[in-house]
This record gives structure tokens, sequence and C-alpha cells, in this order.
């Protein structure tokens, strides 16, 4: 029978080198019984294998660099960079390229660069953000901001990673989306505080929406002025029949206050003797019918002139109400809103 050195490794030691072979001479029981054990060391003597070589240049034969290792299966370099997520974590990018040089030079620019947040999509962190970005704002801004997400800006970019949407995305979007430009500029706006609110966080480089082609509105034909004049402003109010609306809609036209500025407009914010109207508050849609007293659009108060063609139509109105009474309602009290009155003045 050989002996136990004819089954040795010519490149082998004795066992009392540190270099010593770790292969055992075969017996029966491993080769005829022990076929199970023999499949398992088979697969890790693999797996030692596949790994030591994804971590030699196939071209050159030399070991790669830390953090460098060859892929077989996609033929390819793979560059593996830590960084600190947005939270303080330790995260992990990966990228992959075709050369070593590319490599390399990725290896070198991403210890600097990488942001491990990046690779994150736009339909990932606008459900990560969403509370950020409507906290505060008005109800109807935020059903804009909604209408703009799920009609615009989700079909054509929510797949898309943060950091790969780039200004020439950005203006083919808008370019294909439905709308007018005042409709495509509210989808625009909240892409921007999207992409800003990614930008503070560290996930993105800077807000490409900055840098986009906002969408004009188109120029009307006529440079005339669409403002009315005194005597088309009579012409237009003598079409609407005498009562609340018609009160409404000429306290718009003389005062330029917005609608929902009038209607929120209460007895206490008149002063007949100083002849101003003090706007404090505005009524805004909240959805479900539903409305929201606030602060005028600008957040701030103002005060504008009472024209002497509103004086005695507030000083009608007026009449036997309370401080703290609406000064403009519907025929039955109720509040007045664009919707409404649009309906009734057809």
């Amino acid at each position: 029978m050989p002996s136990a050195a004819a089954f040795r490794s010519p490149h082998s030691t004795r066992s009392g080198d540190r270099h010593a072979c770790h292969f055992r001479m075969p017996t029966w029981e491993s080769t005829c019984c022990g076929g199970h054990r023999r499949s398992k060391r088979s697969w890790m003597l693999e797996a030692l294998v596949s790994s030591h070589s994804s971590r030699i240049d196939p071209k050159t034969r030399k070991p790669l660099p830390e953090g460098i290792r060859y892929r077989a299966d996609r033929n390819k370099y793979q560059v593996r960079v830590w960084a600190v997520g947005m939270n303080g974590e330790d995260r992990e990018r990966s990228f992959l390229v075709d050369t070593l040089a590319e490599a390399k030079k990725v290896r070198s620019e991403a210890r600097l660069t990488v942001r491990p947040e990046g690779g994150m999509t736009l339909n990932a962190w606008h459900t990560r953000y969403w509370p950020v970005l409507t906290e505060g704002i008005r109800p109807a801004t935020e059903a804009a901001y909604e209408r703009g997400w799920r009609l615009r800006v989700q079909p054509w970019l929510g797949h898309r990673r943060l950091e790969t949407i780039s200004v020439s995305d950005i203006d083919g979007a808008i370019a294909e989306w439905s709308g007018s430009a005042s409709t495509r500029n509210d989808a625009l706006a909240l892409l921007s505080r999207l992409l800003e609110g990614a930008a503070r966080a560290g996930i993105v480089v800077a807000n490409p929406v900055r840098l986009a082609r906002r969408p004009r509105p188109e120029r009307p034909e006529s440079v005339r002025s669409r403002a009315l004049n005194t005597a088309e402003v009579t012409i237009m109010l003598d079409f609407v029949d005498e009562g609340p609306h018609r009160d409404y809609l000429a306290a718009l036209v003389y005062t330029g206050m917005r609608a929902g500025e009038a209607s929120a407009l209460r007895v206490s914010d008149v002063d007949l003797d100083h002849g101003v109207i003090n706007v404090r508050r505005s009524f805004s849609p909240a959805g479900g019918g539903k409305v929201r007293e606030q602060s005028p659009k600008s957040h701030k108060e103002r005060t504008v002139p009472l024209p002497a063609a509103l004086r005695p139509i507030l000083v009608r109105r007026l009449d036997g109400l309370g401080r703290n009474e609406l000064v403009f309602t519907g025929a039955r009290g109720g509040r007045l809103n664009p919707s409404n009155v649009r309906r009734a003045v057809d």
C-alpha cells in the first residue's frame, strides 16, 4: 500500500511548517461513504478560489487594490466605497466600470464626493420628504402639489435615481407635460422643493431645477391691458342682478382684493371714517367643501383705499351687523367663494 507521502503535494512541507498543505490523505471512508462531506469541502474550496480570483486582475494577474474587485459575471470592475449617510450611519455604495484605470479613478474621487443616498429613487424620496414639504403650506398649495406629483412629476421622473436627474431630463419632462404654463409651473415648483430638500440633506450636489427653463404663458395677441376701465366696470356690474353677488363683485373690482380676502372680510375690518379697508385674513379651500381662515397670501396685513363707488354698498351692507360678522355672504347667509359666485352669475 502506498505511503502517506505518496499523496502529499510536491509543494507541501511537513505539518510543522505554517505553509503546510491542508489536504488529507484520502481514505476508504472519505471516498466511498463520505460523499456528502467531500461535496461540502469541494463547495467551500470553490468559493474560496472564486473569492480569491475576484481579487486578482485577470489582465495583469496581480492583486487588485483595496476596495476594487473583478466581477467575472459582469466582465467589469466593481468599486466599493464607504461613506456617511444622511442619518450619520455608515453606508456602502458600489460602482461597476470597464477598466481598472476607471475603477481607480472612481475610488479616488468617490472617497470625497460619494453620496450614499444618491441611489434613492424620487418615488422613495417623495414618500420620505412629503410630510416636511407640506408642513405649514396652504391647503390649496398642497392640493396643487399633489396633482402636480400624481399627473406629471411621478409618471416622468418618479422611477429615476436622485443622483441621475439632470437639467436636460427636467426640460424634457416639462416639454411633454400637459396643461397650461401655470399648471406645469406648479408641478415644477413641487419638483424643485423635493430636489432642494435632497440637496440640503446631502443626497445630491445641487438642485437641477434651478437651471431648468420654466414654462411661460403665451402672450395675448393684443397688447391692450385686460384691466377694465370705469365705463366697462359699470357695464359688467349692470349684467349682474342686484344682491349679494353683485356687491361682492363690486368689492373685488374696486379694491383689487383676492376672492378669499373679500369672502373673509368682517365688519371690524372696514373703517368708514378713514376711508380704508384692512385686509387681515383670507378663506382658503381645505378640501371636502370646507374652508380654512388664515392670513392673506403674503402673510402680511395690508390696507386698501375705499373708493367712492364702493362706499354706499358697504354702508348698506354693514347696517345692523355686529363687529365680527362677515360683510359679504350669500342670500341665505352662507360664505361666498369663487365657485358659487361663478355659478350664480353665469
